[in-house]
């Protein structure tokens, strides 16, 4: 038996959206469940993101600490933004991310690992890759603003950062998916053998 998530889709016997935010909108859904009860389902809908694992040449991730106020923390994270664009292709996104958040550019970019951040209640879907072969962006800086304007940058080992979410200091979603489905690569197939930058992704379909 392989072990894979499957595409399934219940009936919904009715629809409506109480919320609709700046970016985010919060949906209702009327579900028929496979005793053939109905019951009402909420979850926030979310258009996708893209997270950039950057790995230097010295084996230091570069992490940046922004604050989250839905948790009040100031968290370390991975430069990661939103897929503004529906159907915008996840590799331009995530280096339009690394070039904002850190001023970085990438020449070798791979899929790390796809995945669904909170699937009981957001659709969420993101896209984690790893970029390597790092060096200075030319070109003005991003202009920063509201909680970006407080944001530390920084470049950590990788090892210091697996500590770190062993530990219970690091918290953030994609930060700890990243560096442990880095460790992991390593430890299996190898870095080269991770999935091309441009690989399929069902959860949020793209143009090539």
């Amino acid at each position: 038996m392989t072990i894979k998530d499957a595409p399934e889709e219940w009936e919904i016997r009715a629809t409506q959206t109480p919320f609709v935010g700046n970016k985010t909108s919060v949906r209702t859904d009327d579900v028929v469940m496979p005793d053939g009860t109905v019951v009402g389902r909420d979850y926030q809908v979310h258009p996708g993101s893209v997270a950039v694992l950057a790995l230097d040449a010295d084996d230091r991730v570069l992490v940046l600490r922004q604050y989250r106020h839905p948790v009040r923390h100031k968290l370390w994270e991975i430069p990661a933004g939103l897929l503004d664009v529906p159907g915008e292709n996840p590799l331009h996104a995530a280096q339009r991310e690394l070039y904002e958040e850190a001023h970085v550019k990438a020449e070798d970019w791979r899929v790390l690992t796809d995945v669904y951040t909170t699937p009981g209640g957001c659709d969420e879907a993101v896209r984690i890759f790893l970029a390597r072969d790092l060096s200075e962006a030319e070109g003005e800086r991003f202009a920063v603003e509201e909680e970006e304007a407080d944001m530390l940058l920084d470049r950590v080992p990788v090892e210091e950062l697996v500590r770190g979410v062993l530990a219970g200091d690091l918290h953030n979603n994609c930060l700890v998916v990243g560096v442990l489905s880095l460790v992991a690569a390593r430890g299996g197939d190898g870095l080269d053998a991770l999935r091309p930058a441009l690989a399929p992704w069902p959860a949020r379909p793209f143009e090539v």
